[in-house]
């Protein structure tokens, strides 16, 4: 399925663009496979997600996930079966420990700081495909993902539904896993991939 949309794709876009190089046309290739495989992937699981009767508090906290994400960036998996076991644990994992774990109130505060703190240190933790090179962007992402991550404590602080001041704490949790140089490692993925761009 994925070869046989991918590929007419590809075909129309020769027909209908015939100008573009083939450097050009690998491109837009890898685009389209990337956007397949991302739409296939929240789809299975949606899917489980209905399943397991948790698909509105999965939306939930991957919205709240993808504010955090914007700017603290973190790591893609190599391999897409990876990234589907990965996301799939993450994504219905954390919602349901939302769901079930009461975290307590100095508990809260005390991962609060801590997710503060290390956002502050590791964030923007890029990728080999994409490396933030400019100094100016990356000191950007890092204070906008920190002053986020503060929002996100004090939300967390004050909301009165356990639900959703758990989502805040625990999506901060998730993307310091995300951004984590251990995490990096233990995937055998390149860290601070700008540095090969800086003089």
């Amino acid at each position: 399925m994925r070869n046989f949309l991918i590929g007419n794709c590809m075909n129309l876009i020769r027909k209908e663009q015939p100008q573009l190089s083939e450097i050009q046309l690998e491109q837009i290739e890898y685009g389209l496979a990337g956007v397949y495989l991302s739409i296939t992937k929240v789809i299975i699981i949606m899917v489980v997600a209905i399943l397991l009767g948790i698909l509105k508090e999965y939306l939930y906290f991957l919205a709240i996930f993808a504010i955090i994400r914007t700017n603290a960036y973190g790591m893609h998996a190599s391999k897409s079966w990876i990234c589907l076991l990965f996301s799939s644990v993450t994504f219905l994992g954390f919602p349901l420990l939302a769901i079930y774990m009461t975290i307590p109130f100095l508990v809260k505060y005390i991962l609060g700081i801590a997710t503060i703190l290390y956002i502050f240190k590791y964030s923007p933790a890029d990728t080999k495909k994409r490396p933030i090179i400019s100094k100016q962007k990356r000191l950007r992402h890092k204070l906008l993902a920190t002053l986020t991550a503060i929002i996100f404590v004090i939300l967390s602080l004050f909301i009165t539904n356990p639900f959703v001041s758990n989502c805040f704490i625990w999506s901060l949790v998730l993307m310091c896993i995300m951004i984590s140089p251990i995490t990096y490692k233990l995937f055998n993925l390149p860290y601070n991939n700008y540095l090969n761009y800086v003089s």
